[in-house]
């Protein structure tokens, strides 16, 4: 957890703030404290969705639908204000790591531990799916380890996200590469089915420490989804069987989630809970966390910081590029917990409706909605404004002119801040796979001159590309691409061509890389 910078509010609704647990493409999360004394997480959303009525009223059902949730292995909605100036909802904060940092710190699961994650984790969708919601992104950062079992997590706010008219289009779904259905890679109708494949993959993940659809690029790893079959490693017996039966490609053919809970647990996941269902490593580092959060306090009171934040407050209006979560629990990005009776405070009583705010979201949620490990020739788009500043190490790279070759500028038509969604070819299918932003400035032949970022559908920076200018003409720029080294970004090696062309009032992306799909995009001016 880091602590508030100056700017950032010291309240949001009820709820002091404690310090800042980290920020993503859908907004930042805080730790909070109630008047009573409970601990919270409060997720704030980005400002660019509050602006979208649309999202705002799919939040506002979401967020409804939620708190009815009583599920014990679900995370519980305390509160929210879906009317303010930017929405916010308030979760049960656990201090409990999410499956992908113990996996990754720990290794594999025993069998005994992956029964009981899988038999919570089933029950948790039977109440998900029993409000007919369908959480579309079950995955290890979903997913929080503690004493008394697995939580599931964000399931309100992924659901907001899809359906928003700014947000979707045609034929798109939300999900993280190597945990989607095939059906949401297709753009085909997603059910709660969807949710049992995405349950399997974890399952294999948490008892092997592999996920079982690996790839070392996006496209190749949707090609194996779709088509191959899963690598379940040394998993073995009843357990390969279950996870086996969730990853088939069709859904009529997998086990409803009560079938699995049975399968799992005759019993129920609390029967097998309170023996002890964590390995030792685990049981410490959760009961540390939980001793931590008796130190924290929070800042002294500001009267002008109570009640929602206002859209004005930096803290709120200016989000900086998606970074991972910065605490060692993972429940920071998905906040967690409240035993089932446990429904917090209601939800306040909207304001007067308010004029009808501009959309201004330019994120396409894609069916490669979460490809965080390929170059695509550039990158994704929350980095508004990537590669202004002097770079002298890149900018000597790529291409050098000779003497007798002459230098050329980049035609001022090209200059500013260009996006759209951009499409990769795999297999002979086409598929569409994210959102560019590409920051062109003033610069020559032989010198970098623009910065392309390939962001995923919840604003997560996969890839950050240098542009080295190669060739010029009045509606052309011709450029070698190569990856930046930002840390946290997983780029394709090495030096791809780069093609822009000006069509009117856009501009033409086309890439030559076929590591990455050979990607394409229609981009249109921001800045």
């Amino acid at each position: 957890m880091q602590p508030l910078d100056p700017g950032e509010p010291q309240s949001i609704g009820a709820y002091r703030l404690l310090g800042r647990l980290g920020a993503g493409g859908m907004g930042r999360v805080y730790l909070g404290r109630s008047a009573g004394g409970r601990t919270v997480a409060v997720k704030v959303v980005h400002p660019h969705f509050a602006l979208d009525e649309e999202f705002r009223a799919r939040f506002r059902r979401e967020v409804e639908a939620a708190r009815r949730v009583g599920g014990q292995w679900t995370a519980p909605v305390l509160d929210a204000d879906p009317e303010a100036t930017v929405p916010w909802v308030a979760t049960g904060y656990v201090a409990g790591p999410a499956l992908s940092q113990a996996i990754t710190e720990h290794g594999p699961l025993p069998a005994h531990a992956v029964r009981v994650l899988g038999a919570g984790l089933a029950e948790a969708l039977v109440a998900v799916h029993g409000l007919e919601l369908v959480h579309r992104d079950v995955k290890p950062s979903n997913v929080l380890l503690t004493l008394d079992g697995p939580r599931l997590i964000d399931f309100g706010i992924a659901r907001a996200t899809d359906g928003t008219a700014s947000l979707t289009s045609t034929g798109v779904s939300v999900g993280s590469p190597g945990y989607m259905s095939p059906e949401q890679i297709l753009g085909r109708g997603v059910t709660g089915a969807a949710d049992v494949f995405s349950l399997g993959a974890v399952l294999a993940y948490a008892a092997t420490g592999a996920a079982p659809f690996p790839g070392d690029s996006s496209a190749a790893l949707l090609y194996k989804v779709v088509h191959e079959e899963p690598e379940l490693g040394f998993l073995e017996g009843d357990l390969r069987e279950l996870v086996a039966d969730c990853l088939a490609k069709d859904p009529a053919a997998r086990p409803a989630p009560a079938q699995i809970a049975y399968r799992l647990a005759p019993g129920g996941a609390a029967s097998l809970v309170g023996a002890g269902w964590l390995p030792g490593p685990l049981v410490e580092q959760v009961s540390r966390s939980a001793v931590s959060l008796l130190n924290l306090e929070p800042a002294p009171a500001d009267p002008r910081a109570s009640g929602p934040v206002a859209f004005s407050s930096p803290a709120i209006g200016t989000f900086g590029p998606p970074v991972e979560p910065v605490t060692p629990p993972a429940s920071a990005v998905a906040p967690q917990d409240a035993p089932p009776h446990t429904q917090g405070s209601p939800l306040e009583s909207p304001p007067p409706a308010r004029p009808r705010r501009k959309v201004s979201c330019t994120v396409t949620l894609t069916v490669a909605a979460a490809l965080a490990a390929v170059t695509v020739g550039g990158g994704f788009l929350f980095d508004l404004w990537p590669g202004t500043g002097t770079d002298k190490a890149n900018d000597s790279a790529g291409h050098s002119p000779s003497a007798t070759e002459k230098v050329k500028k980049v035609p001022k038509a090209f200059i500013g801040t260009w996006e759209g969604p951009f499409k990769v070819s795999f297999a002979g299918s086409e598929l569409e796979a994210g959102t560019f932003s590409v920051a062109i400035r003033a610069g020559r032949t032989g010198a970098k001159f623009g910065t392309v970022s390939q962001f995923d559908a919840l604003g997560n920076l996969s890839c950050e590309d240098n542009l080295v200018l190669r060739g010029v003409t009045p509606k052309e720029l011709v450029a070698d691409g190569r990856s930046s080294g930002k840390p946290g970004t997983k780029c394709t090696p090495g030096t791809h061509t780069v093609k822009l062309r000006l069509d009117g009032a856009r501009v033409q992306y086309t890439s030559k890389e076929p590591r990455a799909g050979d990607p394409r995009a229609t981009l249109e001016r921001k800045h």
